[in-house]
């Protein structure tokens, strides 16, 4: 309210949204913003906050007897209200007279946010206010020690899921025999996906949700998900395991500089850096290691600065958690990971990177960093002859099948560095192996 000074502010509730019919709907999530300012997990509510007055009224219907009949009885308005702070409650089809025009809301995601924009404000198409934008991403972006303790505890279920996976996971198993493995582990500690897994043997697949392949025990296992806590909080984490239990070869090789590449970023992640050259550091590392390998030649420092290690490393480093995955990145992606300070680069690879501004204690972020041999990439510049003076294509084109390798954290943002949130997983050689082995 300070920062955007006057006027009124719509903060929208989410409502359940229909599968296939309207009442056969999807598990209802809150929206991030009206859960963090609001605090009611419950669907079909909005509310306005006065900032001249400073009042806030919450919007919302309390349930009949129709509704009690197949849901049973659900709490009243006013005793959801006295939990949060708001005292005036108001039915939901009153909201018309406490907005207009000029009342500020955020970005909608989805096409009934928009109609109920145009309808609330009576506009012909909404117009983010980029002032509260702003002043939600400020306050957001920096994490309470409230908030830091629900990170703490979604964090540690991710772990525990993941840890799971690893010590289930056989040759002759179905991919999603592993995915329900997981999917086991949240209902069962009463939590959520925060994202949609990506669990797959094709790992240099950066998003794949395919979990058809039966794994053999030749085959790397690249596990990358999240567990979202009963408050909404994330996790997300990534490992990746040998079938096998025992890193071999090349993959053991490239495993090891990922983990390297890790390492330096942990290191180099503290307030006042910009996120963007804790990027630049995990590139010369992966750079560096790929180089010793035999992939690619010329001075480390030359293979960044032409981008030759994207062939490699293709997507950023992290991005900033919390309520959302991808904190919310429905603001604007550019808004949340960037400032006046910095541009998001246009080249690839780096333009990946969602996060790029300077770090500030409080802020919750991800360590990813990965390197992915991808056959259809190798194949296009090689015919275009591009980056031929760094990379060994003959050398590339014998280990095409090297597949993809990530190792991912999630941390919060300290007065002079990060500490891992959560009980840490292993994600050295050995102690993965441990994992695997028992």
């Amino acid at each position: 309210m300070n920062q955007v000074g006057s006027g009124k502010i719509l903060l929208l509730g989410n409502t359940t949204i229909g599968m296939n019919y309207k009442d056969n709907y999807y598990k209802f999530r809150q929206d991030s913003t009206f859960l963090y300012y609001i605090g009611i997990n419950l669907p079909d509510m909005n509310a306005v906050i006065d900032v001249d007055s400073g009042e806030t009224i919450l919007f919302g219907n309390d349930v009949s007897i129709d509704h009690i009949v197949w849901m049973g009885d659900q709490p009243k308005l006013a005793e959801l209200g006295a939990q949060c702070g708001i005292s005036k409650i108001i039915e939901a089809d009153k909201i018309t007279e406490h907005v207009n025009k000029d009342t500020r809301h955020l970005p909608p995601y989805r096409a009934e946010h928009e109609a109920q924009i145009r309808s609330y404000l009576s506009i012909e198409k909404s117009a983010p206010s980029k002032e509260l934008i702003l002043a939600v991403i400020a306050q957001r972006n920096i994490k309470s020690t409230e908030e830091i303790k629900c990170m703490d505890e979604a964090v540690t279920l991710t772990a525990q899921m993941h840890e799971t996976v690893m010590r289930n996971a056989k040759a002759g198993m179905k991919e999603y025999e592993l995915v329900a493995v997981a999917s086991q582990f949240a209902w069962q500690h009463n939590a959520r996906w925060s994202f949609t897994p990506i669990l797959t043997k094709d790992g240099q697949t950066l998003h794949n949700h395919n979990y058809h392949n039966t794994l053999s025990k030749d085959d790397m296992i690249l596990f990358d998900g999240g567990i979202e806590g009963p408050t909404g909080y994330s996790g997300d984490m990534t490992r990746t395991f040998p079938v096998s239990g025992k890193f071999e070869g090349l993959r053991k090789d490239i495993y090891q500089i990922v983990l390297d590449a890790y390492l330096k970023s942990v290191e180099l992640s503290k307030p006042g850096v910009y996120y963007r050259d804790v990027h630049a550091g995990a590139c010369k590392v992966i750079a560096s290691g790929l180089k010793t390998l035999g992939f690619l030649k010329g001075a480390v420092d030359d293979i960044v600065k032409e981008g030759a290690h994207t062939m490699f490393f293709q997507h950023g480093l992290g991005h900033m958690i919390g309520l959302d995955v991808h904190d919310m990145e429905n603001l604007g992606e550019n808004l949340v990971g960037y400032d006046d300070t910095i541009e998001r680069s246009k080249m690839f690879g780096y333009r990946s990177l969602r996060l790029g501004r300077e770090l500030q204690a409080g802020n919750c972020i991800t360590i990813e960093p990965g390197i992915y041999i991808i056959p259809q990439l190798i194949d296009m510049w090689k015919a275009e002859g591009k980056y031929s003076d760094f990379i060994n294509y003959d050398f590339l084109n014998k280990h095409r099948d090297a597949g993809g390798t990530r190792i991912e954290d999630d941390f919060v943002l300290t007065t002079n560095g990060v500490r891992q949130l959560g009980e840490p997983l292993v994600n050295d050689i050995v102690g993965v192996e441990n994992v695997r082995m028992t």
